[in-house]
């Protein structure tokens, strides 16, 4: 077989129906969209319209509300730095930090933000570098001689600011 005599197998592309030219095309004159009407005239979006009745979106209750000032934390827990330390991907004597973490896979983005929780065991002191930590997992780390540093929140507070002299 050669370059040359590779073809399409019979009916794989069916070509584009042509609407609007010509009676004998079978959609001239009102291309397809009937005679009039809301539908047939172009840019009506109609959806969500059930014909005067109050639609479904509007019978339904809203509850709950997205909060714009949410901090989305990754949940870090003891058990999987002890696996971590276990299987040597860590080194507890060196600070455990968001590149380290960013290396492991653990996190997607350097710029995700690490809350440490106490959830499982660990037996070895560490030194770690994260941006929130529950107050149980604070003390566990500091009853077995290790440190948390936690970083400081560098997105400032907006302000609104003062019209002086209006």
């Amino acid at each position: 077989m050669n370059l040359n005599e590779i073809k399409d197998n019979n009916n794989a592309s069916k070509e584009k129906k042509r609407i609007g030219r010509g009676i004998g095309s079978g959609t001239g004159k009102t291309s397809g969209k009937g005679h009039k009407g809301q539908k047939a005239r172009s840019g009506v979006s109609i959806k969500g319209f059930e014909g005067g009745q109050m639609p479904i979106h509007r019978r339904l209750p809203k509850r709950g509300f997205t909060n714009i000032n949410r901090i989305p934390y990754i949940a870090l827990n003891f058990n999987r730095i002890e696996n971590l330390i276990n299987v040597k991907k860590i080194d507890p004597n060196k600070i455990i930090n968001s590149q380290t973490l960013f290396d492991l896979g653990i996190v997607k983005t350097l710029k995700s933000k690490i809350k440490l929780l106490a959830k499982g065991e660990i037996k070895t002191k560490i030194n770690i570098e994260v941006d929130a930590a529950s107050a149980s997992a604070k003390d566990f780390v500091e009853k077995l001689g290790g440190s948390i540093i936690i970083n400081e929140n560098k997105k400032l507070a907006l302000k609104p600011s003062k019209k002086v002299g209006v």
